[in-house]
């Protein structure tokens, strides 16, 4: 039996050395890790697996591999992509299993939001009843002695400690001129039932604006894909995503599957790092993210930053790397931080104690060397931030422009 070793892939990348300059930020994501701070980590260099369970129509298999025939080679030369694998059920001819790996999670993510994505697997549609994706890092990996060579690419070195909470994040933009109808609709709907199932149940729900953009975060206990399709049935959430529909950039259909679900894709930023403070650094020990002991003493703060184009990756490996660090800081304002990003949009929800103005560069994630190296990755003059990004002053400029306005934060009763 051959075990593939394992590779520690949680060292300082190249371009987030030449950023980070407090010794704290060459903590690693496994000793975070062991200490609870880390529970999402799109950086960590470790090969994906991600399972794609399917439900076929009736009597439609021989079309559904046809078309995945066709489009088989396409998804093979996707960057990134390692190998996939089509299987059927032994016990159910309707039930199919799509398995691939991934050389890591951003190839992966950068493939499965874009557009290229949704007209690849465009013809599978007709013939799929019901999806759910699963998203994996390989952490191990057992071979027979003398069998295929692992594959290419190092292993995650030690588990991510966290609670059962699921993170992610909309977004989409509405027609200049209706931001006032769209905030009102958006902080005025009815909350749906936070209980879903009995291991489903709505935590948190956060929505910002900033300029004509909408950004909606939300935390889940349980499934995210069961959580989003109970709270699309409810007949309040349907009635105001109805009457959104006027002022929004892009058309949509909800009555049209395809169309809802292209809406949805173009939309969906994933939760690419989230980080909380461990006990002993302010926050409440055992205190589960959303309670009343985590939250009663914390502002949320929504930034959308300014991206220069082609530099969102960085700038989200380099923000993760921050936060890893912030957290840490014995009375610190940073309680807990969550980044998002899609292309060139990054978003980061920072639950910060105190007031956030008094400490704009932590509240930033923009501090020490990383804050002068930052530049090159913000468009700092849309923002009137023309200085120094070390100096307090700029920090507050930025800081006040990349603040959404929040709409609505709603949570959920533990009890």
């Amino acid at each position: 039996m051959t075990v593939s070793p394992v590779v520690p892939t949680d060292a300082e990348s190249t371009d987030a050395a030449s950023l980070d300059a407090p010794a704290a930020a060459a903590t690693t994501a496994a000793g975070a890790a062991e200490e609870g701070g880390v529970s999402i980590s799109a950086f960590d260099g470790a090969r994906v697996r991600v399972v794609l369970m399917l439900d076929i129509h009736d009597g439609m298999q021989r079309e559904f591999l046809n078309a995945y025939e066709r489009i088989r080679d396409r998804v093979a030369a996707v960057p990134g992509h390692v190998s996939d694998q089509l299987c059927q059920s032994l016990e159910n001819p309707t039930q199919w299993l799509l398995t691939s790996e991934w050389e890591s999670a951003g190839p992966f993510l950068a493939w499965v939001n874009s557009d290229e994505h949704l007209a690849t697997v465009e013809p599978l549609q007709d013939c799929v009843r019901d999806t759910r994706s699963l998203r994996y890092s390989v952490l191990r990996e057992t071979l027979p002695e003398g069998g295929a060579a692992p594959a290419d690419g190092p292993l995650l070195g030690a588990p991510r400690i966290g609670g059962d909470v699921v993170r992610h994040a909309l977004t989409f933009t509405v027609r200049p001129g209706s931001e006032a109808e769209a905030a009102e609709l958006l902080s005025t709907y009815v909350s749906p039932a936070a209980e879903v199932d009995g291991t489903t149940r709505l935590l948190r729900t956060s929505l910002f604006l900033h300029g004509n953009r909408i950004v909606r975060a939300v935390e889940v206990r349980g499934d995210l894909q069961t959580a989003l399709r109970h709270v699309a049935r409810q007949p309040g959430v349907r009635a105001v995503e109805e009457a959104l529909n006027p002022h929004l950039e892009e058309d949509r259909d909800l009555d049209d599957p395809r169309s809802a679900r292209a809406f949805f894709t173009r939309a969906a930023m994933p939760a690419v790092h989230h980080m909380t403070a461990p006990a002993g650094t302010g926050r409440t020990p055992g205190a589960a993210t959303g309670s009343a002991s985590d939250t009663a003493a914390t502002t949320r703060c929504g930034l959308l930053y300014p991206v220069r184009p082609g530099a969102g990756p960085e700038l989200a490996r380099l923000l993760a790397r921050q936060d890893e660090a912030a957290v840490r800081e014995p009375g610190g304002p940073v309680r807990a931080a969550t980044v998002f990003h899609r292309e060139d949009l990054v978003v980061r929800l920072v639950d910060v104690a105190g007031d956030p103005a008094d400490a704009p560069g932590r509240v930033l994630g923009l501090y020490g060397r990383a804050a002068d190296g930052a530049r090159r990755l913000l468009d700092t003059d849309a923002a009137g931030a023309d200085g120094p990004l070390t100096d307090p002053e700029t920090q507050a400029r930025l800081l006040a422009y990349a603040r959404m306005r929040p709409l609505t934060d709603r949570r959920a009763s533990e009890t």
